[in-house]
């Protein structure tokens, strides 16, 4: 089992930044993939971004080149830095961990970008 708990969702104008966090109740040494959806109202959820170890980070077409998605595996914790945020943004952000054959979801932060 593995508890994700997302922070660092809020409110920002377009053309700004933000950082999302997502903290994982175990060592995220064991566990292999990582990444971020998001849903907008009304919509699906989208894939945004995944780390593998071993692999190169990979993002959906929509956010490369302004998002980045990293690791810190002494805080147990993943980041998606946000940058040059447009109002297509805004959505609930999930993260999830993929772990011994299951996936697993945080509760989502919300993100909002004013135009």
């Amino acid at each position: 089992q593995v508890q994700l708990v997302e922070s660092g969702g809020g409110l920002v104008q377009a053309g700004g930044s933000l950082r999302l966090s997502c903290a994982a109740s175990r060592s995220i040494f064991t566990i292999n993939t990582m990444g971020w959806y998001r849903q907008a109202p009304g919509n699906q959820r989208d894939w945004v971004a995944v780390l593998t170890s071993g692999s190169n980070p990979n993002y959906a077409d929509s956010v490369k080149g302004r998002f980045t998605i990293s690791r810190d595996n002494a805080k147990n914790t993943v980041y998606l830095q946000m940058n040059s945020l447009k109002p297509d943004d805004t959505a609930l952000y999930y993260c999830y961990a993929v772990f011994r054959g299951g996936i697993f979801w945080g509760q989502g932060t919300q993100v909002t970008v004013s135009a």
